[in-house]
């Protein structure tokens, strides 16, 4: 087994909601709990100035990179996207890579994790030229769907070796597609087909990080490791459920857990458990 090589962390967050901005703390203190000063970390911001993002993200234990990210997708990359970059997610490419030379972890914001789950560590410690990719509860891959496999994927969590060629890879996915990128599932669906096609894929389980909402097939709870908390960005989804807006929903849930979340990371301050990343 090889040693683990260095690791980056990056988050993007736009124009979103209180709660998303919240998430984010979490989401950056938890990955310093797991990963400490031997990773770097960098938040992508769009269309929000930097220091009100900071602002409402809060203090954080883990040394953060702020990138100004609006003007950083890619002119071929821009083109294919509507101009609502794809419901916003199309941001996720603002710049594509941050960390080129490192093992690059991207997570949403609203994704937490506090533990390192077996797939992320097979992928650090194991296999050289893999890459990872989130189970999902259920397959939404948009105009990407011919293009991936029969399983149910989500882009809340994505791992790239050092050196991986992003933009070969994009555009070989993109040229199969003639039409623009309108939607999250489109966005999902395009990183999911280009991280199949790319050979051996690591898979994180939703047993270990939950995609998690109250709305069904969503899981309500969280996982062994960590919880991605699908809708918590929105500040008013568009449809009710059981005659209640979904928004209630996903805000009561994201209330329920948040002090099992408080009393999982603490202030996030702690440093990786012994042995959690190798020698």
């Amino acid at each position: 087994m090889r040693v683990a090589a260095p690791v980056g962390i990056r988050w993007t967050i736009g124009d979103v909601s209180a709660r998303g901005f919240e998430a984010l703390g979490y989401s950056i203190r938890g990955a310093w709990r797991i990963f400490g000063a031997s990773a770097r970390y960098a938040v992508c911001v769009n269309t929000v100035p930097l220091e009100v993002a900071r602002a409402r993200v809060g203090p954080l234990p883990a040394p953060v990179e702020w990138i100004d990210a609006t003007g950083l997708v890619p002119r071929w990359l821009r083109e294919r996207f509507d101009p609502s970059m794809a419901e916003g997610t199309g941001w996720k490419f603002a710049p594509p890579q941050v960390f080129p030379d490192r093992y690059e972890l991207s997570l949403d914001n609203d994704c937490i994790l506090w533990d390192l789950p077996e797939a992320i560590a097979r992928w650090l410690w194991e296999d050289d030229r893999s890459c990872v990719i989130a189970e999902d509860v259920r397959r939404c891959l948009g105009r990407f769907e011919a293009l991936c496999g029969p399983e149910p994927r989500n882009s809340g969590i994505r791992g790239l070796p050092p050196g991986f060629p992003l933009e070969r890879a994009l555009k070989s996915v993109l040229a199969q597609i003639r039409e623009p990128l309108t939607s999250e599932l489109d966005e999902q669906g395009m990183q999911v087909a280009l991280v199949e096609r790319s050979g051996k894929v690591n898979v994180v389980r939703t047993s270990e990080v939950t995609i998690c909402s109250p709305i069904w097939p969503h899981q309500p709870y969280l996982g062994r490791c960590g919880a991605h908390f699908v809708g918590l960005n929105a500040r008013s989804l568009p449809f009710r459920y059981y005659g209640r807006p979904a928004t209630e929903w996903v805000e009561e849930n994201w209330r329920r857990l948040r002090p099992e979340l408080d009393r999982i990371l603490g202030d996030g301050a702690e440093p990786p458990k012994a042995g959690a990343l190798g020698g």
